[in-house]
């Protein structure tokens, strides 16, 4: 008994010239694949992976890593440096001024940041702002070092790959 000839199903138009193939599903973007919408909707912050990889590289203790994170979440445009108060980023953190003071100042020493001080017009000193030129480079530093492995474990796997039994 032979079976039936079938159809190739279709692709289904989604718009000019996209079509989605039967059985594929379309990609969705990771954020709202992986969060919900409300916990989106609250905003997100870009960070590259290379500063997760380098902590350790970095020098950077679990808690100025936070107050980096910290800054960075305030960082919206590339022109504009962020400057978040510490009481912000204090109470976020469930730490003391003081010891965000101090997290900050050991970046500073290490290169990390760079604070600038601000100024409301006739109303006196305002929140620092906080250049993060330091950051970029050091991650710039390390970057190269990252991809050299990352090749080579590509070309590791690409050879146990090829062999064969």
């Amino acid at each position: 008994m032979s079976t039936p000839p079938t159809t190739p199903t279709p692709p289904i138009a989604l718009g000019d010239n996209i079509f989605a193939l039967p059985g594929i599903k379309k990609p969705r973007k990771a954020g709202k694949e992986k969060w919900s919408d409300a916990i989106m909707a609250r905003g997100y912050s870009t960070l590259p992976s290379i500063l997760f990889w380098g902590q350790g590289r970095l020098d950077l203790a679990p808690d100025e890593f936070n107050v980096l994170l910290q800054l960075i979440s305030h960082w919206w445009t590339a022109d504009q440096d962020p400057h978040p108060a510490k009481k912000t980023i204090a109470a976020r953190m469930g730490k003391s001024e003081r010891m965000v003071q101090r997290h900050l100042t050991s970046l500073e020493n290490k290169g990390f940041i760079r604070r600038e001080k601000r100024f409301k017009l006739h109303q006196g000193q305002d929140s620092n702002g906080y250049v993060l030129d330091g950051l970029l480079a050091k991650l710039e530093e390390i970057a190269p070092e990252f991809a050299k492995t990352a090749d080579q474990n590509k070309r590791r796997r690409a050879k146990v790959e090829a062999k064969q039994a």
